[in-house]
């Protein structure tokens, strides 16, 4: 998709590519990411959900919107795999042209 900031679409080309180095390239140091309340910190925990949940599930996306909310940006993908199938919207919050915050939830 046209004009999604480009850390995410970086996230999004790596999930695609079944890249796990490159994905966690997307993220700071010091990144949390958050899926439906189980929390992940840092590169190794980033690392950790790319494996259970994104990556590791043949995850694919494709991002169809993308909204400011305040400071955030909310990007609503669509996801298959062998994992979650479906359309979901994640919070990001980017610092230094990296990923600091993901948050998926289910409102």
């Amino acid at each position: 998709m046209a004009g999604i900031a480009a850390p995410i679409q970086r996230m999004v080309d790596a999930t695609n590519a079944g890249d796990s180095t490159a994905f966690v390239a997307c993220f700071t140091d010091d990144a949390f990411l958050s899926d439906w309340g189980r929390e992940f910190h840092g590169h190794a925990g980033v690392a950790r959900w790319d494996q259970t949940d994104n990556i590791g599930k043949r995850a694919h996306f494709e991002a169809t919107g993308q909204r400011a909310q305040g400071d955030d940006l909310v990007v609503t993908l669509v996801v298959t795999g062998g994992g979650f199938n479906g359309t979901s919207d994640i919070l990001f919050t980017l610092r230094d042209d990296l990923i600091s915050r993901l948050v998926i939830s289910p409102d």
